[in-house]
């Protein structure tokens, strides 16, 4: 008489339970730094629409705009507190810098208060950077931003 397993044994679970939670431990912090580099290319999005503005702006004007919201609509979004001129406002020099800061809740912890700032020469070429005072690690930047 032939007696049919059916089923699973203990070690067969735990084999795969195991696997799942190695798994998992690799998934989790990739998953974190994509959360992170998606918020912040809100940041990044929100700058790079100031740059038309902006050109405008200094072309028409011969100086740089004092504040941010001279010359741009939204200065904050969900997860960016505030966009704010760092240097170059309200100059007739050819240089700028626009800086975006995070939110210091609601967003990624390795992205909490961290800056990321649009550099430009004259108007014309523009540069996505990390911030100087508390600025970003370059890996939670989107591609378009990094070097």
């Amino acid at each position: 008489m032939r007696h049919w397993q059916k089923g699973f044994t203990l070690i067969e679970l735990m084999i795969v339970v195991a696997i799942i939670g190695i798994l998992a431990s690799i998934a989790l912090p990739a998953y974190q730094d994509y959360i992170a580099r998606s918020q912040m290319s809100e940041a990044v999005s929100l700058l790079a629409s100031a740059k038309t503005p902006f050109a405008e702006y200094y072309v028409n004007r011969g100086t740089w705009p004092t504040t941010a919201d001279a010359a741009m609509g939204a200065t904050k979004g969900k997860y960016t507190s505030l966009i704010t001129i760092t240097s170059g406002g309200g100059m007739a020099t050819g240089n700028v810098e626009i800086t975006a800061t995070m939110n210091s809740i609601g967003v990624n912890v390795q992205i909490v208060d961290k800056t990321v700032r649009l550099v430009s020469s004259e108007a014309k070429t523009w540069s996505c950077l990390p911030g100087t005072a508390n600025g970003v690690d370059q890996r939670y930047l989107p591609a378009s931003c990094r070097n």
